[in-house]
């Protein structure tokens, strides 16, 4: 065979998430206009998006904004600025598909999402691939994620929670990379120290030191970017960031270092902090350069408005940006309006309330309607053999990760720790089940582990592999037959009323 054959795509194991990514990119491209009008929350982040190509900041509106905008007539902003409480970071990727596709029709408003939610199906593909050393895996998980309607909907609709899940799963494949490749720096650091032979005693004592980490670089300004999208991906860093510091410790234990638990504290832990955070850092500061060079920017000024005498040595700029933080703060805190679609996140796993994006009823010859009454929805709805499956798989998660101390049943789990967990400290905060995205790529991952599971070794006898594959077979024909079953509530689609009530399964999903 010719050098060439392995660098095939399929030859390296990109092949089955490639396919995965091609399955999610025709399911969020096509179609995409519709509804050809701003839905749920895009009336905030995609007009917010459009003053970005414009004036670098968020400026207000007029109260007829709407209308002018689904017409095709965004170029009615208004000179004062606008206060908002999400940092720019997911309005500048939503602002990115409008500068190239116009942001006087639905498809360039929401072209950023679908790119990015069709990237983060081949990001959770490699993932897998790399976790659970299966190419197979890889393209089954690339797949769930790929058909399931909760991400499908985030993908097709321009709010900022499909570019937080993207920084998110590009940062954690960032620290799977470095996991890697610090074990093998490890390894060389060892082995030359020792001549090429066995380590000496000395170097088992605290092994040495690993300063250069790209990876962990590259996780920082992911880390930096997510938060630049939602506060909500500080726990993110504080969980990814504790996750590499404890693989690094474990590598320390394995290569026989006898003081493994303070050197990698110590010589791992320490560079660690001074890598992810400051790159983190700069990165979430570099997202508000528009707000910084803009004079006119909400708040922008209020160091100069307000001279302090315990805080006046600080650049006015930083003074500015701190205050607006600080209120923005104390809005998210304070968030607890009643809201219709409001869920706790009790109810977030198995789906119990749903969201509404968009829903219009339409008569018996309107808008392509062929039944007495029609219905036209895009309901934040996940696919439910997916998600329940999911959900029962975090229970085997935590057995491989309490009962073998498996670490990549640890990090999966850790992914879902970060996005879930931390809304349970906010029980009187408004909050809605599509937040739950943040963290679906790693219930996909989780569901993708006891689908190998099921799968079974190598070294299994045949008959069993036949009989795991016959059922992950039947699982993965099971949830496609279900999700083209809700695609048209996902996607927009006309069909009879009859038919629409037919996909809510639960009273609370209406």
């Amino acid at each position: 065979m010719g050098a060439g054959h392995h660098l095939h795509p399929w030859s390296l194991g990109l092949g089955p998430p490639l396919l995965a990514a091609a399955v999610g990119g025709v399911l969020r491209f096509v179609r995409l206009s519709e509804p050809r009008s701003l839905v749920f929350d895009e009336t905030y982040y995609v007009k917010d998006a459009y003053s970005f190509l414009v004036s670098g900041y968020e400026r207000e509106w007029p109260e007829d904004a709407n209308a002018s905008f689904n017409a095709g007539n965004p170029d009615i902003l208004l000179s004062t600025p606008e206060y908002v409480v999400h940092p720019p970071v997911g309005k500048w990727m939503i602002a990115a598909g409008m500068a190239l596709f116009g942001a006087d029709n639905s498809f360039g408003w929401r072209f950023g999402a679908a790119a990015t939610g069709t990237l983060t199906v081949l990001l959770v593909g490699l993932i897998a691939v790399r976790l659970f050393r299966s190419p197979l895996l890889g393209g089954v998980a690339g797949l769930l994620l790929a058909v399931d309607g909760h991400h499908l909907v985030h993908s097709r609709t321009s709010l900022l929670d499909v570019f937080l899940a993207f920084w998110i799963v590009a940062a954690f494949g960032a620290l799977l990379l470095d996991r890697d490749d610090g074990r093998r720096r490890l390894a060389r650091r060892l082995s030359a120290g020792a001549g090429g032979g066995p380590p000496a005693a000395g170097a088992l004592v605290f092994g040495p030191w690993l300063l250069w980490r790209p990876w962990r670089l590259v996780a920082g300004v992911c880390l930096g970017l997510a938060v630049g999208t939602k506060w909500s991906a500080l726990a993110f860093v504080a969980v990814f960031g504790l996750m590499t510091v404890l693989w690094d410790v474990g590598a320390r234990r394995v290569a026989g270092i006898s003081a493994w638990p303070t050197a990698g504290l110590l010589k791992d832990g320490v560079p660690a902090f001074f890598t992810v955070i400051p790159a983190a850092a700069l990165a979430y500061l570099g997202s508000w350069s528009g707000w910084l060079r803009s004079a006119d920017s909400y708040g922008r000024n209020w160091a100069q408005d307000n001279p302090s005498q315990e805080w006046g040595w600080l650049p006015d700029w930083l003074r500015s940006l701190a205050e607006y933080h600080r209120s923005a703060y104390t809005f998210h805190n304070g968030l607890s309006s009643d809201h219709t679609y409001e869920a706790s996140a009790w109810t977030w796993l198995f789906m119990g309330r749903p969201t509404s994006f968009f829903y219009e009823s339409s008569p018996l010859g309107v808008d392509g309607c062929t039944a007495e009454s029609c219905s036209t929805a895009v309901t934040v709805l996940g696919n439910p053999l997916i998600w329940w499956a999911a959900a029962l798989s975090l229970l085997v998660l935590l057995f491989a990760w309490i009962g073998r101390r498996d670490w990549r049943a640890g990090a999966v789990l850790a992914g879902v720790a970060a996005g879930y967990l931390p809304w349970f400290a906010y029980p009187e905060r408004t909050t809605f089940f599509f937040y739950a995205v943040s963290f679906e790529p790693f219930l996909i991952l989780a569901l993708t582990w006891v689908l190998g599971l099921v799968l079974g070794r190598r070294t299994d006898s045949l008959p069993r592999r036949r009989a795991g594959a016959a059922a992950v077979a039947v699982f993965l024909l099971a949830a496609v037959l279900v999700s083209a079953f809700f695609l048209p509530v996902w996607t927009a689609e006309t069909i009879p009323y009859s038919d629409w009530r037919l996909r809510m399964w639960m009273p609370s999903w209406i």
